[in-house]
């Protein structure tokens, strides 16, 4: 989870507040054509298919789409700044924000087809192509205001580094400010190449974003291990590692942190997670779109958020190898200053050469190391 209690979250703060059009964005390489060979241990591919990858098998008048488009805008308009008030949520201008993209996802052609073409005119009763029925559109767009679900989810997707990655209900949506982890990872294979060939493991995967993001890295050299205890994020995971033809690097394991590892103990090159780590006392205070609707058990880390993340740490302890290396996300300065004393006293014969680096808001975010 990326969420620091002392800032306002948006999902939207950084990577869709200069989200690429889905028709320009750079995913190469993606083997949209293997989607029907998808490994038969995940479930079906078309449950995570985002939006803009749908069929346009649908179509509607200009006219009725115009409908829709008036109404949803005069829905957003009309919340203002009451979710801000109540809980930091968004406010109108980023509601007509998503109603916009989510036009652009939804309409097959949005080049011959711009925003401007839904104003009044003489082609009222042309057809457009659509990848999904204005009754589906009516039904996303209450689900977003009255029931508060996130954008992300709405969509199918989310704008991760230069990933475009599919994300669901029961998955965690990543957040811009994990992107560095991949760029810690980066910096630390670039002049270690025993690093780069080794194994790594991202636990507690979720979408799958670290574990892309470092699978690129590695380039051809290195391999990961995904873990995650959700049927769901594992499948959804195993949707993303496919559409971005690493199914040969990356492998998707259901289970519970270390426990798919055991074979792995002194192995592991590096070992990278974004665990649940909100007090529990405080995810009643999260922004409805995280509280209501993304998974507990990713947002959760027990009475002081710490649980998973001295679990990650004796654990570092044991899989990682000589040399080998972890970066954890923190829910800020004063957990990045417990975990590191934690090691200090308890690890210390193992691992060492700590470091707490800050986010892009400056807030001391994730914490770093190697093992002896």
């Amino acid at each position: 989870m990326k969420l620091a209690l002392s800032t306002v979250y948006c999902p939207h703060r950084f990577s869709n507040l200069f989200r690429p059009s889905v028709f320009t964005a750079l995913w190469s390489p993606i083997c949209s054509s293997e989607l029907s060979s998808y490994s038969p241990t995940y479930v079906k591919p078309q449950f995570h298919v985002p939006l803009f990858l749908r069929p346009p098998i649908y179509s509607a008048k200009l006219c009725d789409l115009r409908k829709w488009r008036d109404w949803a805008e005069g829905v957003a308009s009309s919340i203002g700044s009451s979710f801000v008030q109540s809980d930091n949520g968004p406010d109108s201008s980023i509601l007509c924000r998503e109603l916009k993209w989510l036009i652009e996802d939804v309409v097959e052609d949005h080049s011959q087809f711009p925003q401007t073409g839904l104003e009044n005119g003489d082609d009222d009763d042309m057809r457009v192509k659509m990848r999904a029925n204005l009754e589906e559109l009516y039904g996303l767009w209450k689900q977003r205001i009255t029931e508060r679900r996130p954008f992300q989810y709405i969509v199918g997707c989310e704008h991760w580094r230069d990933l475009v990655l599919s994300v669901q209900e029961g998955v965690l949506i990543p957040r811009p400010e994990t992107e560095l982890i991949v760029d810690f990872v980066c910096d630390v294979v670039s002049n270690n190449e025993d690093l780069k060939r080794g194994m790594w493991a991202d636990l507690g995967t979720g979408s799958g974003a670290l574990a892309i993001g470092i699978g690129r890295v590695l380039e051809n050299a290195g391999r990961v291990i995904a873990t995650d205890l959700s049927p769901v994020a594992v499948s959804v995971a195993g949707y993303n590692v496919q559409r971005y033809c690493l199914k040969e690097k990356i492998e998707i394991k259901e289970g519970s942190w270390f426990e798919p590892l055991k074979d792995m103990e002194g192995r592991l090159a590096g070992l990278v997670s974004n665990p649940p780590y909100i007090p529990s006392k405080d995810i009643s205070g999260l922004q409805a779109e995280v509280g209501r609707h993304e998974p507990r058990v990713a947002l959760d880390g027990g009475i002081d958020g710490m649980d998973a993340l001295f679990h990650l740490c004796d654990g570092a302890a044991l899989f990682l190898k000589p040399g080998g290396f972890f970066a954890f996300e923190t829910n800020g300065e004063q957990q990045c200053r417990t975990l590191v004393e934690y090691m200090e006293n308890n690890r210390g014969g193992s691992l060492h050469n700590f470091e707490i680096r800050s986010d892009f808001a400056g807030i001391q975010r994730f914490v770093i190391g190697f093992h002896k």
